[in-house]
């Protein structure tokens, strides 16, 4: 029940921190091969063990001593984080309160990124910290003039490296767009979307890891359960008079750092056919 975390990013780790997987274990390989596997599972066992010692994170978010907290006055026992967390760092107990397992976290946040409540945080990274950047952000009234404006909440593990690539190959791209990178496209909370569209943003962008069967995903589905949620969202959208359109989830791996430019000029292309934001200035 170990299931690879990552095929491509994180061939030895599985779900499982603490728990590797080696040759044929993981797919048809010749003596040579496993031999060498052998030794990469090894070497990551090791660095388990050390960065274990020393109490931070082993992988992906190497060193980082942060863990989730929980404000439990304010659970309501949905049960979402437990559901949603790709590691089964949750348990509940007998009531459904979440029970949190630190030693198989991986520091994602898909967790307050699935809580309604928002009672879930890290010290370095909350929901407050990322809504509290989207307000700052200066968005112009006149849409005409000035030109639309667009959040771009962009994956740290493939999509922001990919957009940083961009940038050093001098690609260029709409100057509309205003980025804040996200650990996980799985801790996206619906209320930043919400908190984006009040302040006028004319569209939001998801740029993250693939997903399905050929997944890219750093968290293993956090992309996934992203789309979900973006149905939701839509639907949130529509009650409020606003087009679902105007937020849309674009997939890029972190070596297509050639297509980025294309995806955002072609999603800003398709807000600034549909106008301006019903918000706007209100």
């Amino acid at each position: 029940g170990f299931a690879d975390s990552n095929y491509i990013c994180f061939p030895y780790e599985t779900r499982r921190t603490g728990v590797y997987a080696a040759g044929c274990v993981r797919q048809p390989l010749t003596m040579d091969a496993c031999e060498e596997d052998a030794r990469g599972a090894v070497l990551k066992a090791v660095q388990c063990i050390e960065a274990a010692g020393h109490g931070v994170a082993v992988h992906p978010r190497s060193g980082d001593r942060s863990y989730p907290v929980f404000n439990f006055v304010r659970c309501t026992q949905c049960k979402r984080c437990t559901e949603e967390c790709p590691f089964g760092a949750l348990d509940d107990d007998e009531k459904g309160t979440p029970k949190p397992n630190p030693a198989r976290c991986r520091r994602c946040g898909t967790c307050f990124g699935a809580c309604p409540e928002r009672v879930i945080s890290f010290a370095n990274y909350n929901i407050d910290q990322i809504g509290s950047m989207i307000r700052e952000v200066q968005v112009p009234k006149d849409f005409k003039k000035e030109g639309p404006r667009i959040l771009i909440l962009a994956c740290e593990n493939d999509a922001y490296p990919a957009l940083d690539m961009a940038g050093m190959r001098r690609k260029a791209w709409s100057p509309y767009c205003r980025v804040i990178p996200v650990r996980c496209l799985g801790s996206v909370n619906a209320i930043w979307v919400s908190d984006a569209m009040s302040k006028g943003f004319d569209g939001v962008m998801l740029l993250g890891c693939k997903y399905g069967d050929d997944y890219q995903c750093h968290f293993v589905k956090g992309s996934e359960i992203c789309n979900r949620r973006k149905e939701n969202i839509a639907e949130t959208l529509n009650r409020l008079g606003v087009q679902p359109e105007r937020v849309d989830q674009l997939e890029v791996a972190i070596d297509e750092y050639d297509k980025v430019p294309d995806l955002i000029d072609g999603f800003v292309a398709r807000i600034t056919a549909l106008g301006p934001n019903p918000f706007k200035g209100m």
